[in-house]
């Protein structure tokens, strides 16, 4: 114990003495948080917003979403303009924009970044189906385009895939121009290719650096990141050859009178420097904040009273220093997820107890400062599918329905259950989280184990099916309800999205119904269906949707909330007069 304070302390002498060394006034440096460690640097294992975050710093898509406008509306990034798609909705040809280079590298003739072409795009979407390399993002391509599954298939049993086979739905047109074929209709198909799982890749670095590649990132991105190093900071510097891109000059109702267009027609990246520094625990967050070490920061939820009052109001401590506060309703959903492969889950009965036996008000009041909603399913507020009226019955807190149901699953009292184990990450409040759901399980007789991990490890253990139960929060990638349900879908379960490894029929086959079909009445009734489907069927414990409260410094300029933010940090912009001037105050 003595120990453990001792190097807490300490870790906290060395960020901020370190940190105070790097107070710059000269150049554009932009000081972010991570509360996690990431794995590494290839697309197409960007499964969790930590890694697609820093992922959007050197690589890119086709496409992104504006940085202004809401609701969020899709634009073109790599890709010139918005596809040419064929009568039958089925073949997407695409214009890449000339003049793209990725960055240089040794990897490279003369160590120059070569022009980004249209195969570098096909090779890319091959990687992410490539059976060798066991991308966590195939879910997203899986059964969509014509003869890609056939071309995975062919090489699940060999040594090695071969890229040169040619691929009915991938078609290389020009240097700057290819094509994708769908099997069939495929409304999130350009949703998918903002993603950064489908970011562009050069084949010269992966295979120059081999399996070193994930510690090489080499993209066409605003940022360049030589080495990636597992250490406690990650420092990005701005890329010398990024092409001609220029910060929007227009947004949505608000932002012009906000100061959200003051860099209107600049070009892009704004800042020369992004500092990441990695920090799990939520104090030396604060301080780091509070120091001026950081420059955007999401509120711990034990210092959110000091720093909102009546739940509403910026304290006027961090106001005199010309703090913002942003609060978001976030659309996610938090879980604890059963793992539906092992037989002690499919007693429908125990998973409906288990959830009613926990006080989410309770929590509510404990993890999210009373901010958060009660998620009723998988669906948030806010996109099709989510329908206000419906409520869930096995969310509301009653021990007595709880033990009831527990008897009737065979487990009278608990008597024969074994304990539960839940993997969380290895973060005060994820403990604190399931402790408090262990507490409350108690009372019915349910005995729960915590084990704790780092990022990379859970994830690691929900890919591979070793758990029992694991905690997690799912952020959208996409405003689509099909990317909340996908989690639930059959064939997305590990190493895809569906780490409950959950499997009903009938929902399956509403998916599949559903997710052909575009936007409009007919599809949001069955995505209804489905989310009420499996509110009753309890895949998971929901847990919240919730609301976020962000601080930014007053020398950040730009900052507005985005759900998608991978592609958002090149708007952003520090005001170095102001940082000058204010810093003093901290």
């Amino acid at each position: 114990m003595i120990k453990s304070i001792v190097s807490f302390l300490f870790g906290i002498f060395f960020l901020f003495s370190s940190c105070s060394k790097d107070r710059s006034f000269d150049e554009r440096e932009l000081h972010l948080i991570s509360p996690e460690k990431i794995a590494g640097f290839d697309p197409i294992h960007a499964s969790d917003n930590y890694s697609a975050n820093e992922m959007g710093k050197v690589y890119e898509g086709l496409f992104e979403f504006h940085p202004l406008k809401r609701p969020y509306e899709l634009v073109p990034n790599l890709a010139e303009s918005l596809p040419l798609v064929s009568d039958d909705g089925l073949t997407y040809s695409f214009k890449i924009r000339a003049g793209v280079h990725f960055h240089d590298s040794p990897a490279f003739k003369d160590g120059k970044g070569r022009e980004l072409k249209s195969d570098d795009f096909l090779y890319s979407l091959k990687r992410l189906a490539d059976p060798k390399l066991q991308a966590k993002g195939w879910w997203l391509l899986d059964d969509k385009i014509v003869g890609l599954n056939e071309w995975r298939n062919k090489y699940v049993a060999a040594e090695s895939s071969n890229y040169g086979d040619e691929i009915e739905g991938l078609r290389k047109i020009d240097d700057y121009t290819f094509s994708i074929k769908l099997k069939k209709p495929y409304p999130q198909f350009l949703y998918a290719l903002a993603m950064p799982y489908t970011f562009v890749v050069a084949k010269e670095a992966v295979e120059h650096f081999a399996k070193e590649f994930l510690n090489h990132p080499v993209g066409t991105g605003p940022f360049v990141l030589p080495v990636f190093e597992q250490t406690n900071r990650i420092v990005y510097t701005k890329n010398p050859t990024f092409r001609e891109k220029f910060y929007p000059s227009e947004g949505e109702e608000g932002d012009d009178k906000s100061g959200l267009l003051a860099d209107a027609g600049k070009k892009i990246p704004l800042v020369d420097k992004i500092i990441v520094d990695i920090i799990v625990e939520s104090q030396p967050k604060w301080l780091s904040f509070q120091k001026a070490k950081a420059d955007l920061l999401e509120i711990p939820k034990d210092n959110f009273d000091t720093a909102v009052i009546a739940g509403k109001d910026l304290s006027p401590e961090l106001r005199s220093k010309g703090i913002r506060l942003f609060a978001n309703p976030q659309l996610d959903v938090t879980f604890f997820a059963f793992n539906h492969d092992d037989p002690l889950f499919k007693n429908k009965k125990l998973r409906q107890a288990m959830s009613i036996a926990w006080n989410r008000d309770e929590a509510n009041k404990l993890f999210y400062n009373k901010a958060a909603i009660e998620a009723q399913s998988v669906i948030p507020p806010g996109l099709g599918g989510y329908r206000k009226e419906f409520k869930n019955p096995y969310i509301k807190f009653d021990i007595d329905q709880a033990k009831k149901l527990l008897a009737e699953a065979g487990y009278p009292q608990g008597k024969g259950l074994p304990e539960i184990k839940i993997e969380t990450r290895n973060e005060t409040v994820a403990r604190q989280l399931i402790e408090h759901f262990a507490k409350n399980l108690d009372r019915i007789g349910i005995k729960i184990k915590v084990s704790m991990n780092t990022w990379p490890e859970l994830i690691n253990k929900v890919t591979k099916r070793q758990h029992q139960m694991y905690t997690m929060a799912w952020g959208a990638d996409y405003p689509d309800a099909e990317n909340f349900l996908g989690l639930l879908y059959c064939p997305y379960s590990s190493p895809g999205s569906n780490g409950a490894n959950y499997c009903n029929p009938d929902f399956d086959n509403l998916f599949k119904m559903a997710t052909v079909l575009q936007d409009g009445l007919e599809r949001n009734t069955l995505y209804e269906k489905m989310n009420e489907m499996v509110a009753v069927d309890v895949p998971w414990i929901f847990g919240f949707n919730r609301t976020k409260f962000y601080l930014s410094q007053a020398w950040v300029r730009n900052y507005k909330f985005m759900e998608f933010n991978h592609s958002q940090f090149q708007y952003l912009n520090v005001d170095l007069e102001v940082k000058k001037e204010l810093s003093k105050k901290f």
